[in-house]
């Protein structure tokens, strides 16, 4: 099996993005720059206008960023998130961005919901991004991974083309389930909030260090940058994201698909797998 390289002979493959989530009403994130826990039985007042960040000024933060530095991303939208912020979904549209699905609420697990509640929850949320972004979207990361063993399943049976719910590979594949096939791609080995009492600069550390391997070691490299906008949007850690774009784009030989651009490949090139055993065969 001979392996393909990326488009235009690339190094290395650089997905970005962005996650616009929202919590119900009366909760909120279980992590939170708060040390000592609240009393139990209290509602997190705090940590829920915390959450807000996100939609009221993060996402419109880290999309300018993007867009100064000329790179389309992808932004993983609760729907709810998507009722909240309708103007932020219609710059997000504006600046070239997709958007695609991940769930109904931050707070909701799909593996919480018996199946036909978790395909109905899966199709309203496709409803709700389409009619405010102005198309369906086509992927999906399903929310603090809680999925189940219907999950993929279901998302096949509602049209979708790839998600990136895969953990267990660093390139992507095709998955079967029982109604067809979906691309699988990997998420982000280091999302921003692994720093939040750490220091912002690991961010950017972790990645120019990945993308410093891949570009010099490996064919076929692929880094996956994501960036939550209640965390990542605030300033500390968006200059660390701006850093880490800019790092990327002095750089000859990096392709910069969306995910569904990155499943389109795959499929064109009628490519099932890209084992890493053959990427370093002698």
């Amino acid at each position: 099996m001979s392996l393909p390289s990326w488009p235009n002979g690339a190094r290395v493959a650089v997905l970005v993005s962005v996650l616009l989530e929202s919590w119900q009403e009366g909760k909120s994130p279980s992590y939170f720059p708060r040390t000592t826990p609240l009393k139990a039985g209290h509602v997190d007042l705090a940590g829920a206008r915390w959450s807000e960040y996100g939609g009221k000024e993060g996402i419109w933060r880290l999309v300018k960023i993007l867009d100064d530095r000329g790179v389309h991303a992808t932004v993983f939208t609760n729907a709810l998130a998507a009722e909240r912020y309708p103007e932020a979904i219609k710059q997000i549209v504006r600046s070239g961005h997709r958007v695609e699905g991940h769930g109904y609420a931050q707070d909701q697990y799909l593996m919480d919901f018996s199946p036909e509640e978790q395909r109905a929850t899966i199709h309203k949320c496709l409803d709700i991004l389409e009619e405010k972004s102005g198309r369906r979207p086509e992927g999906w990361v399903t929310p603090v991974y809680g999925g189940d063993q219907h999950t993929t399943d279901f998302l096949v049976q509602e049209g979708l083309k790839w998600h990136c719910d895969a953990l267990d590979l660093s390139l992507p594949c095709r998955e079967t389930t029982r109604s067809g096939s979906i691309i699988a791609i990997p998420w982000s080995e280091f999302v921003d909030n692994r720093v939040l009492r750490a220091s912002p600069t690991d961010y950017f550390d972790v990645y120019q260090n990945s993308f410093i391997y891949f570009y010099e070691q490996e064919s076929l490299g692929l880094i996956h940058l994501a960036c939550h906008s209640h965390f990542g949007g605030r300033p500390l850690v968006a200059n660390m994201f701006d850093k880490i774009l800019k790092y990327f784009t002095g750089y000859q030989g990096v392709w910069y698909p969306t995910p569904g651009e990155l499943a389109q490949w795959m499929t064109s090139n009628k490519i099932e797998s890209l084992p890493y055993s053959k990427r370093v065969e002698t």
